[in-house]
């Protein structure tokens, strides 16, 4: 069977909220879209998993300041100024647009008859001054996506493509025949080679506009909150194009996920140490006010380091978040942690919550200005694989869906106004651009042998990448990595693609970049603690 070539106004690679909703405001105005879902399961991405919430805005008239202080002394002013005030000035208005009008996403409020905003019910999480944040319970990421996934799915403009995972990107420099575009000083982005499931081949998706909105980078890790597609394949894809990278030693750990052997673990979301539960040691004691004034609403950084001191000093396995001060609410505003708790026999009414930290959240990524363009000509990134810097050091909590929305809007705007002012087709560099050439033949994606090396990336990461990180500890992990780069090289070069085979390769080479850049900053800041 000959490779598909595919060609589209712009392809969007990563169906979560970033990727959606750049889709969503294309196809609202017009523009011809596909949108490729790396699994079956559109469930397969972080943005489903969310808890928490989203920032909107308090009662207070200076909350765009407000907010924007609050996201640098989590980010601990590592942060983009631009970015952060765009975030405060321009998020809540997006917020109410496209999720609130535009696809009619259902927030808690304080009544249920209530019909103004004054009624939503907002809250507070770690690191916020002010009570700003909207949530559907505890489950606001699934109630988000189900809503704008309806409206992708209604739109004519948009065709969704599941089953699909994004190879390489393809660029005038790299992928074209002869030399008359690799002469050029500019390079351009042309698509993406793109694995198809329901065939075993790669297509040649070709594009006026690639969006890369893969998600985060938390499966290289070995306990992690993140959706299996996690494994930082944006990020891998763009470092193989000569796309600039920025911050991406910061990874944040969440404090609380639920204590248990799975692979991935639970979130037991921030919202409920927001709205009283407290953080307590195998004696029941209180442990927070020791290492930090603010408690358990510290910083994300603050509180998993607190808690891996814990641990480290007491041998316990875990800590406990004791849920006593907010049970009576339980029920109705935390059923997804109720949910996983009763699952593994844990009755929250008797007994205090087992919590360790997980790798959560990417604070780096590809960089990106306000628009969400790259240092790539035609290539745009939005989501938790982008680096606006706006997190900084350190993300303040709820702050990612805000920026994958507003992001999401903000690309899809700016490229509609440039397709529209007559942006330059590139139907003759697309003529250029070969088709992907098989790398080798042989039957040798031993499932066993690529369990055995994600099995070492991910305890490399965690014990020498991890939440505390030593100048050995750094440099042998480079060395383990840049070895297993090495033959996993080869290997990608020899057997037939396969999207497990793929994932692994952006997974190590993720590493790798996450490694490196830990490596080179010797400053204890933020996320990435230095010891």
């Amino acid at each position: 069977m000959e490779a598909q070539r595919l060609y589209t106004q712009v392809l969007i690679i990563g169906a979560g909220l970033a990727g959606s909703v750049a889709a969503l405001r294309l196809a609202d105005k017009g523009i011809q879209v596909s949108l490729l879902a790396a699994g079956d399961d559109v469930e397969n991405a972080n943005s489903w998993l969310a808890q928490g919430g989203i920032i909107y805005r308090s009662e207070d008239r200076d909350d765009a300041r407000l907010l924007a202080e609050d996201i640098f002394i989590a980010g601990h002013r590592h942060n983009a100024p631009e970015a952060v005030w765009f975030l405060a000035r321009e998020g809540p208005p997006a917020v109410r647009e496209m999720l609130v009008e535009r696809v009619g996403a259902h927030f808690d409020r304080q009544h249920t008859d209530g019909h103004v905003e004054e009624e939503w019910d907002l809250t507070r999480e770690g690191g916020h001054s002010r009570q700003r944040i909207l949530h559907s319970a505890d489950h606001t990421g699934r109630t988000i996506m189900e809503a704008v996934r309806a409206a992708v799915l209604r739109n004519p403009s948009i065709t969704v493509l599941q089953g699909c995972t994004a190879v390489d990107l393809l660029t005038s420099h790299h992928h074209t025949r002869g030399m008359t575009y690799r002469y050029q000083l500019e390079n351009r982005c042309c698509g993406a080679y793109v694995y198809r499931e329901d065939s075993g081949l790669v297509a040649t998706m070709l594009a006026d506009v690639t969006i890369l909105a893969t998600g985060g980078a938390g499966q290289v890790y070995l306990h992690t909150t993140n959706a299996p597609s996690a494994v930082g394949s944006g990020i891998a894809m763009a470092s193989r194009a000569f796309v600039r990278l920025e911050n991406m030693e910061f990874v944040q750990f969440h404090p609380t996920t639920l204590y248990h052997l799975d692979p991935r673990r639970e979130l037991i979301t921030e919202a409920l140490r927001g709205e009283g539960a407290h953080l307590v040691d195998s004696r029941g004691r209180r442990f927070m006010a020791a290492h930090d004034s603010r408690g358990e609403l510290a910083p994300r950084d603050i509180v998993a380091r607190s808690i891996v001191e814990e641990m480290l000093a007491s041998g316990d396995p875990c800590v406990y978040l004791d849920v006593s001060p907010v049970r009576q609410n339980l029920e109705k505003r935390f059923p997804t942690v109720l949910h996983s708790c009763r699952e593994r026999g844990i009755d929250v009414h008797a007994q205090p919550i087992p919590v360790v930290p997980a790798a959560h959240y990417f604070c780096g990524g590809i960089l990106t200005d306000l628009a969400g363009r790259t240092t790539l000509e035609r290539l745009y990134s939005v989501g938790e694989c982008s680096c606006t810097g706006v997190h900084g050091a350190n993300r303040l909590a709820s702050t990612s869906l805000l920026e994958a929305l507003l992001w999401g809007v903000s690309a899809a705007e700016d490229i509609a106004a440039r397709l529209s002012g007559g942006l330059e087709s590139l139907h003759r560099v697309h003529e250029a651009i070969v088709d992907w050439q098989p790398q080798g033949d042989e039957k040798n994606d031993d499932p066993a042998l690529l369990a055995q090396d994600w099995t070492a990336i991910r305890n490399i990461m965690w014990n020498y990448v991890g939440i505390s990180r030593t100048n050995s500890r750094l440099i042998r992990a480079f060395n383990e990595l840049r070895d297993l780069s090495r033959t996993l090289h080869d290997f990608y070069n020899s057997t037939p693609l396969s999207k497990p085979l793929i994932d692994l390769f952006h997974g190590c080479l993720t590493a790798c970049l996450i490694t490196q850049a830990a490596l080179r900053n010797t400053r204890d800041l933020g996320c990435h603690h230095r010891v």
